[in-house]
């Protein structure tokens, strides 16, 4: 049937894979059961993140619906993870201490307090007889949480750290180690009875401002998961910090990525039977702008295949996923009134709430529960999802129960499974897959059809746009011209020589030659003006350069500066007048087109050596006359002479070049 239809236009896609079907490249009438970015709050790791936002979308904590998690690749989480274990550690030290001394069975409900006989999986343990615990250890779990509650008091704001009595990490070793020997070796804790008002106190205090405490146990456990895989796969519980901290600093790949997450683990769940279960919830989004949300009335109830306890970490017992479960027999020691597929319906369930007298609470507290928590995950990750008009996607959220059947939200999944394993999910999940049909295909030509199991929760209010009144929109400013890079040309290099040992004035020839920019052009000139022998002529007329104020660095001569001879005049000495100069020629006008400059160089001479031939002597000018070599027709002279007429002089104090 596919083949029939590969070259058609689909208008409807429905896969189980994300990244097989592009969003922004199809139509807007083709619709797909995906989003765009959608995996933002599906992974473990996006979830962690999304979550701690909350405060800024919603008044409520994300602590009271989602058991603290960290990233262990973070070094700043991974140090705040690292002071959360110490200080549960403390507090369920207190706890136990309390349980134990005081007569409260909930503990030994639980399994953890030296009864676990019971279920047949008590962890085998060495019996230390003489060995006991001194109540130092009490002490430093009692100092610990006061420090707690004055840090969130800000009452330790003027300590610093000279001050500060905090417990080094080679007492927080000791600790620990102490901490391992009582809880789960069972040692006991020498005169530890005298404690128990004061343990009371304090946990009175601490379960004000840690609503996870009646969750935490004495036990101590942490599941980690891996940051984006699903059913189950790579999930291990622990209860120790140096295995947990060197699975993590001997995978350097999970130091780089930031993609394993450790969540703490409710120790103190709702169990059925001795057994421990969790929720798979149904959801529909089928807008994101304005979020719109669909909540189905149906779930269903995952059970483990052995009974619960503390004492054993091993996936079987605390794993619900069916992927995980299929692959173990029942226990000979769980209940006969469970079911063998270890799967229930919501309405099984709620026969076995009324059978207990908490009928009720299924409408009042879990339903609420689940659909606030679903609320204020999406609100958080709207900003990273791309919406899309014709774009709809089913999520299934998986929850835990409390013992006060509150619901805690542990992950999200897209594109959650739809396989008939059981006969449970044969029925319930071609009936969710109907349903969704009908909400986002028959409501869209009939507004009031049936929706089946589908409920609308929630749908954000459209937000307020403001009417366009006319203005007009203008850009007012000036033009930005590019600035015209500066020609910076080495012109002239000077070598000071001086003129008379009798003065002190110095001058300086300059002799690096003035190139122009093309070095065509000056192969031209040298082809259109050939080599001439070296000549030597007398000149006494001063050569002043003065720069131009319009166009910086070009250097034009001055009108009364000689008349450099013509290279084709340099064959008849005849015709050149060296030793006196031509003081009755009138002065042309110079216009910018006859000014001789260092841009359109014209043949001239070249001085390579000055020489003085007689100097004579005066209180202010000193006329000389020089021999000038000539060579090529390139003016490589730089020099500024104070002009004085008919003479070839210099004053001290040249200012400019």
């Amino acid at each position: 049937m596919s083949r029939l239809v590969r070259h058609e236009t689909p208008y409807f896609y429905w896969t189980t894979r994300r990244d097989s079907v592009d969003c922004r490249s199809l139509r807007k009438e083709q619709m797909t059961n995906h989003y765009a970015k959608a995996g933002s709050f599906t992974t473990k790791v996006g979830l962690c993140m999304h979550l701690r936002n909350l405060q800024w979308f919603d008044a409520a904590d994300p602590d009271t619906f989602f058991p603290r998690c960290y990233r262990l690749g973070a070094q700043d989480e991974k140090h705040a993870f690292i002071d959360d274990f110490r200080r549960t550690a403390c507090t369920s030290l207190l706890l136990y201490v309390l349980e134990k001394y005081e007569g409260d069975s909930e503990g030994e409900k639980m399994g953890e307090v030296h009864n676990a006989k019971s279920h047949g999986l008590r962890k085998t343990r060495k019996q230390h007889i003489t060995q006991r615990i001194e109540t130092s250890v009490i002490d430093s779990a009692l100092h610990v949480c006061q420090e707690y509650l004055n840090s969130l008091e800000h009452c330790d704001i003027d300590n610093n750290l000279e001050t500060n009595s905090t417990i080094s990490e080679q007492q927080w070793k000791v600790f620990l180690q102490n901490y391992y020997l009582v809880v789960h070796e069972g040692i006991n804790i020498e005169g530890c009875d005298y404690y128990v008002e004061r343990c009371k106190c304090m946990l009175e205090q601490m379960r004000q401002v840690c609503p996870q405490m009646e969750n935490d146990g004495i036990c101590n456990i942490w599941i980690i998961k891996p940051g984006a895989k699903s059913r189950g796969r790579g999930i291990m519980c622990m209860n120790k910090l140096d295995d947990m901290l060197g699975l993590v600093d001997g995978d350097h790949c999970i130091m780089k990525d930031s993609k394993w997450v450790v969540q703490k683990y409710i120790e103190r769940p709702l169990l059925v039977h001795d057994t421990k279960f969790d929720v798979r919830q149904w959801f529909l989004v089928t807008d994101w702008n304005p979020l719109t949300v669909w909540f189905y009335r149906e779930c269903y109830l995952r059970f483990s295949t052995q009974p619960y306890s503390t004492h054993t970490l091993d996936s079987s017992v605390h794993l619900c996923n069916n992927s995980i479960q299929k692959h173990y027999q029942p226990s000979p020691d769980r209940s006969p009134s469970l079911p063998a597929e270890c799967m229930w319906s919501c309405s099984q369930f709620r026969s076995w709430l009324a059978a207990s007298g908490r009928a009720a609470l299924w409408k009042t507290v879990v339903v609420p529960g689940m659909q606030k928590a679903v609320i204020q995950t999406l609100l958080t990750a709207q900003d990273s999802v791309e919406p899309r008009k014709a774009s709809f996607e089913l999520y299934g959220a998986d929850f835990m129960l409390g013992r006060d059947l509150r619901p805690w939200l542990l992950e999200i999944n897209a594109s959650p499974t739809m396989a008939p394993s059981t006969g449970v999910t044969a029925r319930l999940c071609p009936a969710v897959q109907e349903d969704t049909l009908r909400v986002v295909l028959d409501r869209r030509s009939e507004r009031n059809t049936d929706t089946g199991g589908f409920q609308l929760i929630y749908k954000q209010a459209a937000v307020d746009v403001p009417q366009y009144v006319g203005v007009n929109l203008l850009i007012e400013g000036t033009s930005i011209r590019r600035p015209r890079a500066p020609v910076h040309k080495s012109l002239i290099q000077s070598h000071p020589e001086p003129l008379s040992k009798s003065t002190n004035h110095k001058s300086s020839l300059l002799s690096s030659p003035c190139t122009s920019g093309k070095e065509n052009q000056s192969e031209e000139m040298k082809r259109a003006c050939p080599n001439l022998p070296n000549r030597k002529i007398t000149m006494d007329q001063s050569l002043i350069f003065h720069p131009k104020r319009k166009r910086p660095h070009r250097l034009v001569l001055p009108s009364t500066c000689c008349v450099l001879p013509n290279p084709t005049e340099l064959h008849h000495p005849q015709r050149l007048s060296h030793t006196q100069p031509q003081s009755d020629r009138p002065h042309t006008h110079r216009t910018r087109s006859n000014l001789p400059t260092l841009y359109r160089p014209t043949p001239s001479v070249e001085v390579i050596n000055i020489r003085p031939r007689q100097a004579l002597t005066s209180s202010h000018y000193i006329h000389k006359i020089h021999t000038v070599n000539l060579s090529y027709p390139v003016l490589r002279m730089q020099q500024n002479h104070r002009r004085s007429k008919n003479t070839f002089a210099e004053r001290e104090g040249p200012k400019s070049s």
